[in-house]
């Protein structure tokens, strides 16, 4: 059974954008099922709204490559309408608009929330379930890997 895990945007953005980077292998491991990412309807807005950054010079035709790589590979978890009130007890973090990703990862019950984001990392001991670095995931996976991360 294939690890499922919350990706904060940036590390999505960067298997995605720079291919030959440093978490090039996170795009090849989700393709071939090492693990599942998950998402939700506001995970999915912020990294439509971040692919379309001119700083990236996307195309709107490249944006939709890919999350044409990324999308068919995710499991959609629709959140109850009432999520904040619902999820209130997670820790709040600093950034409040990372505060997706811990209620995402809390609803899906999932296997680990992988960010690089400081103000997410910073919550680690105070959050229930798993906070993990992309270093830490690639080390979850390497006994399923057969390609090289890093």
């Amino acid at each position: 059974m294939p690890l499922r895990v919350v990706l904060d945007t940036n590390i999505v953005l960067s298997a995605l954008v720079f291919g030959a980077g440093r978490l090039a292998w996170a795009r090849q491991a989700w393709q071939r099922r090492r693990f599942v990412p998950l998402v939700c309807r506001d995970t999915v807005d912020e990294l439509l709204r971040v692919l379309a950054y001119p700083k990236f010079k996307l195309t709107a035709q490249e944006q939709q490559d890919l999350l044409g790589d990324f999308l068919p590979h995710a499991e959609t978890i629709a959140l109850p309408a009432q999520w904040p009130a619902l999820f209130s007890k997670l820790p709040a973090c600093r950034d409040g608009k990372d505060q997706i990703f811990l209620v995402l990862a809390q609803a899906a019950r999932a296997d680990a929330l992988v960010s690089g984001d400081a103000d997410v990392l910073a919550l680690r001991d105070a959050f229930a379930g798993k906070i993990w670095t992309a270093d830490e995931l690639a080390a979850a996976l390497r006994p399923r890997l057969d390609i090289a991360p890093g």
